[in-house]
């Protein structure tokens, strides 16, 4: 088997694969959000975007365009195709600039109170 490349197989190569950025780079290196992003983290543009906002790279601007209706952190990283730990450092730029707003996720402990437990109880026995 000939594993030697010709000059022109690179230039192929490179033709038909895209070129890649690496997730680190959208992020200048940062791994830590400026905030609080569970996956399940609602997000929703609050102000919108001319594209010309210093300081907001690409991937921003889709996300604020993609949050125009309410998404979580999951479905904005479905869509773009980006880990969660990316979008959330995205979201944390966008939300420190004003750009977005987000809902935590309620705790199961906050939905279901003991007047929830008691009327539950109550129709059990009523059965």
């Amino acid at each position: 088997m000939n594993m030697e490349r010709s000059p022109g197989d690179a230039q192929e190569e490179w033709l038909l694969d895209e070129p890649t950025v690496r997730p680190y780079v959208m992020t200048r290196g940062r791994t830590d959000a400026r905030g609080r992003f569970d996956l399940v983290t609602i997000a929703v543009t609050i102000r919108s975007t001319t594209g010309a906002e210093v300081g907001l790279d690409p991937e921003h601007l889709t996300i604020a365009r993609l949050c125009r209706r309410p998404l979580s952190v999951a479905e904005i990283a479905a869509h773009m195709d980006l880990p969660a730990g990316i979008v959330r450092v995205l979201l944390g730029d966008l939300l420190e600039k004003g750009y977005v707003a987000v809902q935590q996720p309620q705790p199961e402990t906050d939905v279901l109170d003991e007047r929830t437990f008691r009327a539950v109880l109550d129709g059990l026995r009523a059965l």
